[in-house]
């Protein structure tokens, strides 16, 4: 049975498209959305979402400005500064971070209604809980590709099995919310000397492996990359009740 799920949040990039977009020169997890910043509003989200706790990989200018700023870090949130190279290096900076088991991590710009969210942690402690593959890996949240630019696209089985990760078009991407388990991080030596700068090609590399990645859809994600998606969380986030 699933009891403790740690909660990550993969949060060390700087958000390039993000500033210069909106010609603000802050960085991503600090960004407001819906009153707070989305690094708090994201940690909110895991914990009412049942994670135990939560850890937050950001790097040292967003560790800096959020000092100066004197932003509020709740007890069940921690910081940890990280400069990694790419962002399968952060992902894989949790393997220090965690203790074994399952934990749930989202990218700090992933918004999901909570009532989605809430739902595919309960359908992954399910999935998790009845798959007898000693080879399973975790969950992976999809949605349908909208024409978002630089997707993670997924070739996803009527069951649900997630059979390829890459470039070739589908009908489903990812969306930035994963449950897995820490034995992913046993690839870690493996991506590195196979030379992988990016999260998507770990996540590619885990299927390769054969290890079993599995997808549950999701209608209401926004990943927060430029303006636009920022005024569509904006706006998404007032009509919630």
């Amino acid at each position: 049975m699933v009891t403790a799920l740690q909660g990550a949040i993969l949060a060390a990039g700087r958000g390039d498209r993000l500033r210069i977009s909106t010609r603000d020169d802050i960085p991503k997890p600090l960004v407001q959305l819906g009153g707070e910043a989305m690094l708090l509003r994201q940690a909110r989200a895991l914990l009412d979402a049942g994670a135990s706790s939560v850890v937050a990989v950001i790097n040292s200018e967003t560790a800096r400005l959020a000092k100066e700023m004197a932003l509020e870090i709740p007890p069940s949130l921690r910081l940890v500064v990280r400069d990694t190279a790419n962002s399968m290096e952060t992902m894989l900076a949790l393997a220090d971070l965690l203790e074994p088991g399952w934990f749930i991590a989202s990218t700090v710009d992933a918004v999901i209604p909570q009532m989605e969210l809430v739902s595919f942690v309960n359908e992954s402690r399910r999935k998790i809980e009845e798959c007898g593959d000693k080879n399973f890996a975790g969950v992976l949240a999809v949605t349908r590709w909208r024409g978002e630019a630089r997707p993670l696209f997924a070739d996803v089985t009527q069951n649900g099995l997630i059979q390829r990760l890459g470039e070739g078009q589908t009908s489903m991407v990812t969306a930035g919310l994963y449950v897995l388990s820490t034995t992913v991080f046993d690839l870690a030596a493996d991506a590195r000397r196979a030379g992988l700068d990016a999260l998507r090609r770990f996540l590619a590399l885990i299927i390769e492996r054969g290890m079993r990645l599995e997808a549950i859809e999701l209608a209401g994600t926004i990943d927060v990359d430029d303006a636009s998606d920022l005024d569509a969380a904006r706006l998404a986030i007032r009509k919630t009740p």
